[in-house]
């Protein structure tokens, strides 16, 4: 197993370990919130009965009210029915009973006037104002606003109105009731429950009254949505129908989505950590990288000017000798290699680079140092196209590729480079006849550390992508690759 694919199995040992870690920190915070969710719901539940049994009991108390009224009625009825016998001249109607009935009066205010409405008598009427004929005329007309005069007939030709109101004590007894449901109400819409509640009218759309409601939405947004989530509450209050709308509290509503919260909070933490540990090691990398290439440039300066010194001793001592030729070639190209580490990690200088030139110079060093087994052939029409580059890095990133070919095909094989001109751009295609990539790792090879070989440092092709990515604003990829036919690396460039 190389490098790379342990470190790729170490990637999705720690992604699973991380994964189990959220699943399980999830899992245990969606329970509790179930279990506080319950309580709420509980908590919920039992306010709406609580609720419909305090209606029951305004229902109660409202109805006994009404019971109240009638019986009023029938008070003032008696007291009417008084003042009739009193005024009849019928000598076997006794007469005594309905005065006492009169007299007992002590809570109804009554008002008894004449045919044209003026004042004659009146009881339980406010004592400061008792004799104030202007003020009993208006009493009378607001009496009869509320409740029709009962006509006592004295004669065939005279009559009188008898004007009444609730007694003091009613009056009293409504006062409470008004209170009773206006607390009921405030205790409805503020409930210890935090409940948010809207209290309407029967139409369901005039609201009397709410509490615990999201002050940035309007009441008729939250009101819709109170309909479609829980069952309404229906109460009867001063014979009048009214509505309860409530739905969940804002705590609950909070704890459902709180494990999602807690999972976006996590998934950001890992995500910004991968991404700084990435920047840093990659940062590491690059360090390493250009130290070194310094360094292996530095070590080499020393024994390529003393080839260089060699070689022209030999040049003089053997002019004939064709090998020195070759030799010297070879000194040439470590100090061209020296000269490419020592251009890591600065920006090189892009000058025109005539594509054929280019090609025809590093194949035709190389066709001499590999197998002879493996065919050179170089595809292209137009021999004046040139691209921006670092000579001597683009020459890294061929030799590569080349190299790598060679030991894929196993010193036996074809290599075809191809040119293709479109439009801006220049493809660079590299083909050979070896043993092929999977297309799992078409990506994988350009990672620092991913190798085949079993000496191989994995540093290849991480350097060509650098070279023609970063330094050249280029693109590098497999295109295509077939088992034991055929491999396409495509690099595409810039036109100059």
């Amino acid at each position: 197993m190389d490098i790379y694919t342990r470190k790729t199995w170490w990637k999705i040992a720690l992604l699973i370990t991380a994964i189990v870690i959220v699943g399980v920190s999830l899992f245990y915070s969606n329970y509790i919130v179930k279990q506080i969710s319950q309580q709420e719901r509980d908590k919920v539940e039992l306010w709406a009965k609580a609720v419909q049994e305090r209606v029951k009991l305004v229902q109660y108390t409202s109805e006994l009210f009404d019971k109240l009224k009638v019986e009023e009625r029938k008070k003032v009825e008696l007291v009417a029915q008084g003042f009739r016998n009193l005024a009849s001249d019928d000598p076997g109607i006794d007469i005594s009973f309905f005065f006492r009935v009169i007299e007992n009066n002590e809570t109804v205010p009554v008002i008894l006037t004449d045919e044209t409405g003026k004042v004659i008598s009146s009881r339980n009427i406010n004592p400061a104002l008792s004799s104030d004929k202007f003020f009993l005329a208006d009493e009378a007309k607001r009496m009869a606003d509320k409740y029709p005069p009962i006509t006592i007939f004295i004669s065939n030709s005279k009559k009188n109105y008898l004007y009444y109101d609730d007694s003091n004590i009613l009056k009293e007894l409504i006062k409470v009731m008004d209170e009773i449901i206006e607390s009921f109400i405030s205790e409805v819409v503020v409930n210890s429950a935090s409940v948010p509640v809207i209290f309407t009218k029967a139409n369901q759309i005039d609201i009397l009254s709410y509490g615990n409601v999201d002050k940035d939405k309007a009441l008729s947004e939250v009101l819709e949505d109170m309909k479609k989530d829980n069952q309404v509450i229906e109460v009867e209050l001063n014979n009048e129908t009214c509505f309860i709308f409530y739905q969940e509290s804002f705590l609950l509503t909070q704890l459902k989505y709180y494990p999602l919260v807690q999972l976006s909070v996590i998934a950001a933490f890992l995500l910004i950590s991968y991404v700084l540990f990435s920047t840093a090691r990659k940062a590491e990398q690059n360090r390493v990288w250009v130290g070194m290439s310094k360094e292996t440039a530095h070590q080499l300066g020393t024994p390529i000017s003393s080839l260089m010194a060699w070689v022209s001793l030999l040049e003089a001592q053997y002019p004939d000798d064709t090998s020195i030729d070759e030799l010297k070639k070879d000194v040439d190209r470590l100090e061209t290699i020296a000269d490419r580490f020592s251009k890591i990690g600065s920006a090189p200088v892009l000058v025109p680079t005539n594509m054929k030139e280019f090609l025809d110079e590093h194949v035709g060093y190389l066709r001499k140092r590999v197998s002879k087994k493996v065919s050179f052939e170089i595809n292209q029409q137009n021999e004046g196209l040139e691209i921006d580059s670092s000579r001597a890095l683009m020459g890294w990133v061929l030799e590569n590729l080349i190299r790598n070919a060679v030991d894929a095909m196993e010193g036996e094989g074809k290599l075809t480079l191809s040119v293709i001109e479109d439009g801006a751009k220049v493809y660079l295609d590299v083909e050979d006849t070896g043993k092929g990539i999977p297309k799992s790792r078409f990506k994988s090879i350009f990672q620092p550390g991913f190798t085949t070989k079993k000496r191989g440092w994995g540093l290849g092709l991480a350097l060509v992508k650098r070279i023609v990515e970063e330094y050249h604003n280029g693109n590098i990829s497999v295109v295509s690759s077939d088992p034991n036919t055929s491999t396409v690396f495509r690099i595409v460039l810039k036109k100059s």
